[in-house]
């Protein structure tokens, strides 16, 4: 149930010069500046509004929407203004802006604080800083096997690629195994047939001078799961977590792990304390926006406050030492929580994403909202503009370079390293040779 829209603010506007951010709910929900004659992104199917964008909320046509933020540039010279969530961390408030005549008219379905700058972009990170978030530590360079094994990673793609490093002299820090390596979603120390040891695997990748990273979504279940069947009450009841489409994961229905259920959070302590004992000590952790979905949970707590307890049973369990990277988040009770954040759709080695709906992967919404957040990066938390992609077979490869390094980021590559070319090569070693480490 949500509450009432109720008026926060009249600004006069100049239409055309005005400009408008939506702050999105969370990693991979669209976030940007507008014009006021913009038609803003939105989903374009039911599964990615639960799965890429804030669920159970619509948005009525011809009205700006930000979750927790909205920023206006009047466009006449005036100050930007800023509405933003009073507690971030506990209520993100939808706050939506209606255009009518010359005025902007602000309302929101929460407590909001108003705050004014010099543009849209540092009033924003004006804020952030105002926060009070500590200076996140520096980012370490890692290579990912997502973007070129996608879930049909071997244990011997991670020896090949670990070997071309040092034939290449790349600057790698973290070896970051991706989706692929766990039976199924939810029983991550179940190996797939892929994978022989992942201790083994770390252990390699250790003595090779480099730190062990990997992939999980802490936070779903597949239904077809050893978990699912053995433990059906660890699981939040009446929840929609959506459907994972085969083209992008695993091609089903997804159910979700519940945090709050004493037996259910000791398990995903025993995973986190498992792979840190087996030498992983870099940690992704993905498709975050589960931990957050309404439900039946067998706590007291709201989806937020079992959200960010999630969180810190993951990082207790892993150690202030370790590096954490979430993805898929819901940004603002994110806050405080991270060492790195990812701040846009997934990239691809296409431009466009399917059905033009920009919560998609694909290179352009990963620019448009990874430029939208750029005023987060050093103050929340490292950004994360997702991996570096240097091989030929990607579209625009120069493109997506420069915007990877423009952001200043989290510096990640993600190619077959023997498949890169002499560009891809000298382009991989100095963006990541570029890192202050």
């Amino acid at each position: 149930m949500h509450n009432p829209f109720t008026p926060v603010a009249s600004v006069f506007v100049d239409r055309r010069t005005a400009r408008v951010h939506e702050e999105g709910w969370q990693s991979w929900s669209p976030s940007g500046a507008y014009a006021l004659d913009a038609a803003p992104y939105r989903p374009t199917n039911d599964n990615w509004a639960t799965v890429c964008y804030r669920p159970g909320v619509t948005v009525p046509a011809g009205t700006f929407q930000g979750e927790g933020l909205l920023a206006l540039d009047p466009g006449d010279g005036s100050p930007a203004r800023l509405w933003a969530a009073a507690e971030p961390l506990t209520e993100v408030p939808s706050i939506r802006l209606l255009v009518e005549g010359d005025t902007a008219e602000i309302s929101a379905d929460g407590p909001v604080k108003e705050f004014t700058g010099t543009d849209i972009q540092s009033t924003l990170a004006d804020w952030a800083a105002g926060l009070g978030v500590a200076a996140p530590r520096p980012a370490p360079t890692v290579w990912c096997s997502w973007y070129e094994y996608f879930t049909a990673v071997t244990e011997d793609d991670i020896h090949e690629n670990l070997r071309a490093m040092d034939t290449l002299d790349l600057p790698v820090d973290v070896v970051q195994i991706d989706d692929g390596y766990q039976k199924a979603l939810g029983d991550w120390l179940t190996l797939s047939g892929r994978f022989r040891s992942r201790a083994g695997i770390a252990d390699a990748i250790r003595a090779r001078g480099r730190r062990a990273g990997i992939w999980t979504a802490p936070f779903l279940v597949d239904p077809a799961s050893d978990l699912a069947a053995e433990h059906p009450d660890w699981l939040v009841r009446e929840a929609d977590g959506g459907f994972a489409h085969a083209g992008r994961n695993w091609g089903h229905d997804l159910s979700i792990l519940d945090t709050t259920h004493p037996a259910a959070a000791e398990y995903l302590t025993s995973v986190f304390t498992t792979l840190r004992a087996e030498g992983y000590d870099y940690f992704k952790v993905d498709f975050l926006y589960a931990g957050a979905l309404d439900g039946v949970r067998h706590g007291a707590q709201d989806a937020l406050q079992a959200y960010r307890e999630g969180i810190r049973l993951i990082r207790d369990a892993i150690g202030e030492d370790a590096y954490l990277l979430g993805c898929g988040a819901p940004i603002l009770p994110s806050v405080g929580l991270f060492d790195a954040m990812r701040v846009s759709p997934d990239t691809a080695p296409h431009r466009r994403p399917a059905a033009d709906d920009y919560s998609q992967p694909g290179q352009d919404p990963a620019e448009f909202t990874g430029a939208g957040r750029q005023w987060q990066h050093g103050r929340l938390w490292t950004n994360d503009p997702d991996c570096l992609m240097a091989r030929p077979a990607v579209e625009t490869r120069e493109r997506w370079a420069a915007h990877v390094e423009a952001t200043g980021g989290l510096m990640a590559s993600s190619d077959r390293l023997l498949s890169l070319d002499q560009w891809g090569v000298e382009t991989t070693r100095r963006l990541l040779a570029k890192v202050d480490r």
